[in-house]
This record gives structure tokens, C-alpha cells and sequence, in this order.
């Protein structure tokens, strides 16, 4: 595998760093990796309101890096691990990024760049799967040559290989996407991004999601419903008007709305 290590000069990096509240590594090793996912994960949401809000999705990285950071929004896998694989290339960490299909019901595979994930070089300890797209998953970057458990506050996850070269990522057991180990950039992301963004078989265009990894759990706003999780116990309301709504947005997101996305008939999601 082919790892991308340029460093590139336009990523505003101590802008970035604030957004998400941690400060330049002095070394590029797994410590500072699982630190700055971490501090990814609680600060920028992974949310779909473009497509509700009929926001046009740039997968360019000046595009993705305004609205991170300027417009101080989140995105979905393309856009959040788009962003986070600019900002560690700019710090020094090798980053290659890798296409993968997610598993449906009955085990069904998704299409052909249904996800973005990134494999991240440190300096001593080996490659890393680092993925912050991909709604409820591991807290903390995965070793990716490492074939038994490995334990993580979300759960329990394996890297397995299958028979033709490419890697199943199992979470509790269950297998939750298949990466193929080519390199990719991301302008070859964008079928992806349009499909989920069209397609009435995409689990995007029929739901509404905003949500984010907090210090005791997590905080998810889906159109008027907000739910927390506490150290493992979930609450579940109804917010009133619109105004709570954008309130929300803002006190628990640090997204500002003029205007509200509109809320899809409900049904099962899949965050990814």
C-alpha cells in the first residue's frame, strides 16, 4: 500500500486544532492519533443536513475544510474523514485513504464506495485505521495488521482478512464494512457522495441525523427527537417548536441554522 505523506501548506492547522480543542503532537505516534480522533469524535458531528437542506457536497478539500471549520458544520463519511485526512497529512502522519462497502441487512454489501475510511502511518507503532464517519463506532483508531480483538469503549472490534485481499471490520461480532486496501483520493469519493445524497435506495435522502461523541456518552438530534446517552442509560424527548430545535442545533452541536432541514417520513437508519 501506497501511503500519501505530503504535507499540505493550505490546511489552516492551528484552526483546525482548536475546532476540535488539541494542540500540535510533539510526535506522530498512535498516542497523539487516538487523542486527536477523540477529540474529533466529541467536537465535530457527523450529520446529514446538507442533503436535507439542499446544500451542494464538494468532495475538494477547500470546500470540505470551509465548511468544517468556517462554517463550523460536521458532514458525513466523505466530508468528516475527508477533512480529518487533510489535517493529519498537514501535521506529518502518513495517510492513505481506503473505499469500502457496508454491510446491510442479511449481510448484504453496499455499493462500491459506499464509505470512506483512512489508514494512518505513525512513526514507530505501524498503520492505523482511523475512521471518525461512521456514526457509533470505535472511539480510538484501530491497529490495522492486528487480527485478534481489540477492545475499544465502543464495543469490540477485528480486523479479519477475506479470501480475495480485502478486510471485513467487525464490531461485537457483527461485520460492519469491507475495505479494499487500494489507495484512493477523494475526487474518487464523489459517485459515492451522489448516490447517497439521490438515491432513494440510500438511507440518507430518508433520514435526519446529527450526532456526536460526548465526555459520558453520546447526543443525537434527529429532526425534533433528541436522545442522550449517559453512561450507558438512553433518554429520549420531543422537542417543541422550531425554536427549541435550533437551539439544540446550537447549544449541544455548535451548528447555527437559519433555516431548518426539513424532517423525512421516518425509517431504519444506517450511519456511515
Amino acid at each position: 500500500m501506497t501511503t500519501h505523506t505530503h504535507q499540505d501548506p493550505d490546511v489552516p492547522v492551528e484552526a483546525y486544532l482548536r475546532r476540535i480543542g488539541a494542540t500540535r503532537p510533539e510526535r506522530l505516534d498512535a498516542a497523539a492519533l487516538r487523542d486527536l480522533q477523540l477529540r474529533h469524535l466529541k467536537a465535530v458531528p457527523f450529520e446529514n443536513l446538507s442533503i436535507h437542506l439542499g446544500e451542494e457536497i464538494v468532495l475538494e478539500e477547500k470546500a470540505l475544510l470551509d465548511k468544517v471549520l468556517g462554517a463550523r458544520r460536521g458532514g458525513f463519511c466523505f466530508e468528516i474523514n475527508g477533512t480529518f485526512a487533510a489535517l493529519l497529512r498537514a501535521l506529518g502522519f502518513g495517510v492513505t485513504l481506503l473505499q469500502a462497502r457496508v454491510f446491510g441487512e442479511g449481510g448484504r454489501l453496499g455499493i462500491p464506495y459506499d464509505h470512506m475510511a483512512m489508514v494512518v502511518e505513525t512513526e514507530t507503532e505501524g498503520r492505523w485505521l482511523a475512521d471518525i464517519g461512521f456514526g457509533e463506532h470505535s472511539h480510538f483508531p484501530l491497529a490495522l495488521d492486528e487480527r485478534g480483538d481489540q477492545d475499544d469503549p465502543a464495543g469490540t472490534f477485528r480486523v479479519v482478512e477475506t479470501g480475495d485481499g480485502d478486510l471485513d471490520v467487525l464490531r461485537n461480532g457483527k461485520p460492519q464494512y469491507r475495505l479494499e486496501p487500494r489507495p484512493r483520493v477523494l475526487a474518487d469519493f464523489t459517485a459515492g457522495a451522489w448516490y447517497h445524497r439521490t438515491s432513494p435506495d440510500s438511507h440518507f435522502p430518508r433520514s435526519l441525523v446529527c450526532t456526536r461523541l460526548t465526555d459520558d456518552g453520546r447526543v443525537t438530534l434527529s429532526g425534533h427527537k433528541l436522545v442522550t446517552h449517559v453512561h450507558g442509560e438512553r433518554t429520549e424527548r420531543l422537542l417543541g417548536g422550531d425554536e427549541e430545535v435550533r437551539t439544540a442545533y446550537r447549544d449541544l452541536f455548535g451548528i447555527e441554522l437559519t433555516q431548518l432541514p426539513p424532517v423525512p417520513p421516518a425509517s431504519p437508519s444506517r450511519q456511515s
